[in-house]
């Protein structure tokens, strides 16, 4: 049997892993214990900033197989032909807590996917619920300051979220989704993922046309209750995920797309790109477009899952963003948060590099030069600016043939800051959606935001009221009725 021999970072061998040196058996360390400091200093570096957001994760491997063409809608390489197949990895997690946190607290779900395209990395980031709490993105870090514990005692605070909630009554359709019976998923394997946002294809002609992405669990879906939550054990969820996964029990979900012409857009009722609102599928129905599976486990969590990185502006060739407010700020958001978190060349972690020939003229930072294929990119005629004059020695160009077609203006507009709190109906969609719900839905979402609701201020009750009553005049009463008898 061939022993593997220790070494420290450097490859040097190390003759002893239990002891420092010391001045005599009962002395202090001496200054040539450069091993054992070595691992002390590296120890006090392990961690790396955790996400604002999404910092409770699980991630795992994939590929996904197309079901139905859409090159009629999209010169995106991986959805061309029915039956290809590209290597995703996924990242599942909850929202609002640490990497300690529960994964059964009533939260949204992030569902974020990598596709290793041949034309580059393709990033759906998305949730579980096909709406979110705002349609701009300035309204972001004081909603989740809201969300997130209390600044003074570190505790949960209700009564903050709705006073939030209350002041932004785009958040009711969200609300009523995440206060329901669906609010807590038994595991990532029983929930549906949603790309929420609009997206834009474009095809060989130039022609652009609005989708949305749904995936659809082929599991079906399953929830807790609250009781059901507390009692079930806080990595439940990733548990859940790993062992059917190595049991070869793989997960797998059905991708769908809805898809609006941008005529249909400039005369359709609602805004097309507000994140607070569906599209229905009445008027859009769902497309099936593929398959998604899910079959290996990562093999270290750290270098994988926790440095993962998503980014809807991780875009390829015919496939392009929307003028939603949200996802603009996110476009600028997400890979800067990345920048700070992982590091400016977090692109080479294996992970997150592309598995497709990459070629550009950005040069060093922290960790340049770590991905293989990069090399910090001094093969790419050893120069580092463009246009130069090395293009016959390999120095990389741009290829017009995939230039995104111009991105359309809705309306005749003025720059100018635009009302988003109450310039449109946010209360025909959630009391549609509360009136889809049986008598035991109702009575759970009611009695979840009663919980929660009465500890608010009675001018927080009463805003929150108002809106509830706009949705539904039952569901508001319902909601009185319970916090009365509390």
């Amino acid at each position: 049997m061939n022993k593997k021999i220790l070494t420290n970072v450097t490859g040097s061998l190390v003759a002893d892993d239990n002891n420092s040196i010391t001045i005599g058996e009962r002395g202090a360390l001496t200054f040539d214990n450069h091993y054992a400091f070595e691992k002390l200093a590296h120890f006090n570096r392990e961690r790396i900033p955790e996400r604002v957001v999404h910092a409770r994760g699980t991630g795992a491997y994939g590929v996904f197989t197309v079901t139905k063409s859409l090159k009629d809608k999209t010169i995106a390489n991986f959805l061309q032909t029915v039956g290809q197949e590209t290597q995703i990895f996924a990242r599942f997690s909850t929202v609002g807590g640490g990497q300690d946190s529960s994964d059964y607290a009533r939260d949204p779900r992030g569902f974020a996917l990598k596709f290793y395209t041949n034309e580059g990395n393709y990033d759906m980031v998305g949730n579980n619920t096909p709406v979110f709490f705002l349609r701009d993105g300035i309204n972001f870090p004081d909603f989740i300051h809201s969300q997130k514990k209390n600044p003074r005692t570190n505790m949960p605070d209700p009564a903050a979220m709705y006073e939030f909630w209350a002041n932004h009554p785009q958040s009711l359709h969200q609300i009523t989704i995440l206060m329901s019976d669906r609010g807590i998923p038994a595991s990532y394997r029983y929930m549906h993922g949603f790309s929420s946002h609009t997206f834009s294809f474009w095809n060989g002609q130039g022609k652009r046309i609005w989708f949305k992405w749904h995936f659809k669990t082929n599991q079906g879906i399953k929830n807790l209750t609250n009781e059901q939550a507390v009692a079930t054990c806080p990595f439940g969820a990733q548990e859940d995920l790993v062992n059917a996964i190595e049991q070869g029990n793989f997960p797998s979900w059905t991708a769908k797309v809805q898809m609006m012409s941008e005529k249909e857009a400039k005369n359709y009722k609602i805004n097309p790109f507000d994140l607070t609102k569906i599209w229905p599928h009445v008027d859009f129905p769902l497309i099936e477009v593929g398959q998604l599976e899910l079959n290996r486990n990562v093999d270290n969590y750290f270098a994988e899952t926790e440095q993962s990185c998503f980014s809807p502006g991780n875009l390829v060739p015919g496939i392009g963003a929307s003028p939603d407010k949200m996802l603009q700020a996110r476009l600028m958001a997400y890979p800067d948060a990345h920048r700070y978190r992982v590091g400016t060349n977090a692109n080479q972690l294996p992970v997150n590099a592309a598995k497709c020939p990459v070629n550009h003229y950005q040069r060093d930072g922290k960790m340049a030069g770590i991905c293989p294929v990069d090399g910090n990119q001094i093969q790419t005629g050893k120069v580092n600016f463009y246009p130069n004059s090395q293009i016959n020695n390999g120095a990389p160009v741009p290829i017009p043939t995939v230039a995104e077609p111009p991105m359309p203006v809705e309306q005749d507009a003025w720059v100018k800051r635009y009302d988003t709190v109450e310039a449109e109906d946010y209360y025909q969609q959630a009391g549609d959606l509360f009136r889809l719900m049986s008598e035991s839905q109702k009575s759970q979402l009611t009695t979840t935001i009663a919980e929660g609701l009465s500890q608010a201020t009675t001018e927080v009750q009463q805003k929150m009221f108002a809106q509830f009553n706009r949705a539904d005049s039952d569901y508001a009463l319902r909601i009185k009725i319970i916090i009365k008898n509390l």
